[in-house]
């Protein structure tokens, strides 16, 4: 990127603010260039400072984490989300990811791990792992699966029947190069689908990709 990367922190709790700032003070690569206590607030930020990666709590008060995500990614040259949450309780994360998050962490997740998916995220892909996943949708009640699998299944259907082999292998966690070794590709070509992927399905990184997927029950 040749600067450091722009990091935006959104929660509630100061403390926490506090200690992801202190976190990345050690690290010349990231800067917290600003922070936010609310949803509404994340907005304004990610207006005005214009950070590369904001860390995202999902349970505030006024505008949550999940508006505030949808709102963000939303419009154009919109920073990358992570989404943070206790996992156990919050029962919204997958409708972040529906919203444009690229991932989520745990709050207890290891500070190391931390900095990781921020440089990972900036880089442009997405911190979610096929275990990751699979924990999610299985955790996560969807009383709109029917619903969801009829439009999952006629939006892909406008794929080719390539387009729709390379959806299913990312919805399955594959990497370009795994698919490109699989499909017996070259990763430029791989690239390439994805790239029209995201375009023809209008979406914003491949973990829709893989709930679209999910959601037609391809897997």
């Amino acid at each position: 990127m040749g600067r450091p990367i722009r990091l935006a922190v959104v929660d509630d709790d100061p403390l926490v603010r506090a200690g992801l700032r202190i976190l990345t003070g050690g690290s010349p690569d990231i800067e917290v260039v600003a922070e936010a206590g609310d949803g509404a607030e994340a907005v304004r930020v990610a207006e005005a400072h214009w950070p590369d990666v904001m860390l995202m709590d999902v349970r505030m008060p006024r505008v949550d984490g999940l508006v505030a995500t949808r709102r963000i990614r939303e419009r154009p040259h919109a920073p990358q989300v992570i989404v943070l949450t206790t996992f156990d309780v919050d029962e919204y994360v997958l409708e972040a990811l529906r919203g444009g998050a690229s991932g989520f962490l745990l709050k207890d997740t290891p500070p190391l791990e931390i900095l990781a998916a921020v440089r990972t995220v900036a880089a442009g892909a997405a911190i979610l792992s096929p275990t990751a996943i699979r924990r999610l949708i299985d955790h996560v009640a969807d009383p709109a699966a029917s619903t969801r699998r009829a439009g999952a299944r006629t939006r892909l259907a406008a794929l080719t029947d390539r387009e729709t082999e390379v959806a299913v292998l990312v919805g399955g966690g594959r990497s370009n190069a795994e698919i490109a070794t699989g499909l017996r590709m070259s990763l430029p070509t791989v690239k390439g689908h994805v790239s029209r992927l995201l375009t023809k399905l209008d979406l914003n990184n491949r973990v829709q990709i893989a709930l679209l997927v999910h959601d037609a029950e391809l897997l």
